[in-house]
């Protein structure tokens, strides 16, 4: 068996309205790659090496023999980010309800580890995470 190590991870999202979800994404505080956008896709940076590619519907659906899910009814991914504390949690995730995003779910409390979603305006989930290693429960 061959060990799998990534070099970048792209993850594909269709969106109805290109210009609207880079304004949405731009409000959150996300960059976008110039040599990776046309009028149908763009190239959402997310950190070093991680990309959401936004691709229009038809765009998207050029790559795949099947339809497209409602996101609005079916989840098929959450897209989880890790960041580096609880106040850039609530910091992204305000960001984004302020944007228009949607409320998912209540922020979550672990003590070692705290989280908050939120939907895009695609209905796309987003989850938004802070792990305090130093905190995490040992097994006795």
């Amino acid at each position: 068996m061959v060990a799998v190590s990534a070099k970048q991870i792209f993850v594909n999202l269709p969106v109805k309205d290109l210009n609207k979800s880079v304004e949405f994404f731009t409000k959150i505080g996300f960059e976008f790659n110039a040599n990776f956008t046309d009028e149908s896709a763009t190239c959402m940076i997310i950190g070093d090496n991680i990309y959401a590619m936004l691709l229009v519907e038809e765009r998207f659906l050029s790559f795949i023999p099947k339809k497209i899910s409602n996101a609005a009814e079916t989840a098929e991914v959450i897209v989880a980010l890790s960041v580096d504390s609880r106040e850039q949690v609530d910091q992204i995730v305000q960001a984004a309800l302020d944007a228009g995003g949607k409320h998912y779910n209540d922020p979550q409390d672990h003590g070692f580890m705290y989280g908050w979603s939120f939907q895009d305006l695609d209905d796309h989930l987003w989850e938004v995470s802070y792990m305090d290693l130093s905190a995490f429960p040992t097994a006795k």
